[in-house]
């Protein structure tokens, strides 16, 4: 018997396992709404329904299926669940998984321009669309000094900024000799541990990142902004990074842009976060929360939040490419390309990674499909049904709001404290119904409501505000 050398699926083959897995998809979609929305298992309980050693003999397509349901789908926390409302949306949607699906089939490998020229240049040509269809500052499109690549996270945009921003400020040095101790980056007390992240891996350190506190909003406040940039200054210190945040993780808070911005002077690179709220700029209406970034030297969202295109995919957006790329560059023999040599955009100089997938396609599907249009109507559609959420908290008399509504977030809390709060929260969350999470604010335990799913419709936010209070009255003393 003659051993078999090609273990390949066949073209035929994997049409027939390509229908399947769409249909799959299809049929998921249709009756995700009705899977508990948290799984119901421990720390260990799929491993232990795994085998302890890989096949020696390849297995059949159905074979795997068969243990996608029986393994798989049991321990899947249901992002894509009408009745998911707990962190931040990480939507998809039809085109955005065809777009992928292609991305995968091509097997694009988008380091240099050579490497695939339309991974390049439709990246290119759909970040300058994102610039209009979000309003954004010209200074952000590639026909100018700046120009926008997607990288895989937000938390990866503000590090390649920082890099940026440290070479920039020294010159060049600190990629040869180290990051000087004496620069200093500032934040806010609520933004996204990803800053404080960054300025580790950067060389900058925790103890040269300044927290600054916020206001009653909980919004950076620019004052002591200011007070904590002299002071660093007075003691020497090189101020060299500010990050604001345009939608905090917590409430969604907005820090001013345009006021932080006037404080800072052209040694001081401004970052914004949007990395949530970013997609609600499709709106015009929405677009006052962007004011002041004209001023800023980079910007980032996540369409992968609440633009219906799924993970990973973060649009950065800087004023200068040259200051992205002198911090970032390393030109190898083997990378070397005539076409480099002429000015063609090569975006492995934009990020850490070496490597990058085709992640335009996707999002170019998801434009294309939806149009501005339709984008607008679904984010206006999450932003009223949060709205009406927030009225029937203002009007009860077990909740409170913790802060004011932030386009489709809402913070809320039981009025006997926090052990009510979170005794309320874990008994929701076991029911199946729905999933929200939660935070802290002045220390106070607050449940987030956040509405953003893709198929979220009315009758899902009003069943989980009846579950609250429902749940309330059960397990909340009188």
């Amino acid at each position: 018997m003659v051993e078999k050398t090609n273990h390949h699926m066949t073209s035929d083959e994997f049409r027939e396992a390509g229908r399947e897995l769409v249909d799959w998809i299809a049929d998921y979609y249709d009756f995700v709404e009705n899977r508990p929305v948290v799984p119901d298992v421990e720390p260990g309980d799929i491993r232990s329904r795994l085998p302890a050693h890989p096949p020696e003999s390849g297995e059949s397509f159905d074979a795997i299926m068969r243990d996608v349901d029986r393994v798989i789908m049991p321990g899947i926390t249901h992002w894509q669940s009408p009745n998911f409302f707990a962190y931040f949306p990480s939507n998809t949607s039809f085109p955005s998984i065809l777009g992928e699906m292609m991305s995968a089939g091509l097997g694009v490998q988008g380091m240099v321009w050579k490497t695939s020229p339309a991974c390049t240049e439709l990246e290119t040509h759909v970040m300058d669309w994102v610039v209009e269809l979000l309003g954004l500052p010209s200074r952000f499109l590639s026909t100018g000094k700046g120009g926008g690549v997607i990288q895989d996270t937000a938390s990866s945009a503000v590090l390649c900024a920082m890099l940026a921003a440290r070479e920039r400020v020294t010159k060049g040095v600190s990629n040869k000799t180290g990051a000087p101790v004496n620069l200093v980056a500032y934040t806010s007390t609520q933004a996204h541990s990803s800053v404080q992240k960054a300025a580790r891996i950067a060389g900058i350190g925790d103890e040269n990142i300044r927290m600054i506190e916020v206001d009653d909003t909980f919004a950076m406040n620019p004052v002591a902004l200011e007070k904590a940039i002299r002071e660093d200054r007075e003691a020497g210190k090189i101020p060299f990074f500010v990050s604001a945040t345009v939608g905090t993780t917590s409430s969604m808070a907005m820090d001013n842009v345009f006021s932080i911005s006037k404080l800072l002077d052209e040694q001081i690179w401004l970052h914004v976060d949007a990395a949530m709220a970013g997609s609600a700029a499709v709106c015009p209406e929405l677009r006052g929360m962007h004011d002041g970034l004209e001023f800023a030297d980079s910007y980032c969202f996540n369409p992968h939040k609440w633009l219906f295109t799924n993970f990973d995919c973060s649009c950065f957006f800087v004023a200068d490419r040259n200051a992205l790329t002198n911090a970032l560059s390393i030109l190898p023999e083997y990378l070397r390309t005539a076409e480099h040599a002429a000015g063609a955009i090569d975006y492995r100089d934009w990020q850490v990674p070496l490597g990058r997938r085709f992640r335009a396609l996707k999002l170019w599907f998801v434009i294309r499909h939806y149009g501005s249009k339709g984008l607008q109507s679904h984010v206006r559609q999450h932003i009223e049904l949060a709205k009406e959420f927030e009225t029937w908290v203002s009007q009860s008399k077990q909740f409170e709001l913790v802060a004011r509504r932030s386009l489709n977030t809402v913070c809320f809390a039981h009025q006997q404290g926090n052990a009510a709060t979170e005794a309320v929260l874990q008994a929701v969350n076991a029911t199946g119904k729905l999933f929200a999470s939660h935070t802290k604010l002045n220390d106070r335990y607050t449940i987030r409501m956040v509405v953003g799913g893709r198929d979220t419709e009315h009758r899902h936010v009003l069943a989980a505000w009846n579950n609250f209070c429902t749940t309330a009255d059960e397990v909340i003393a009188p």
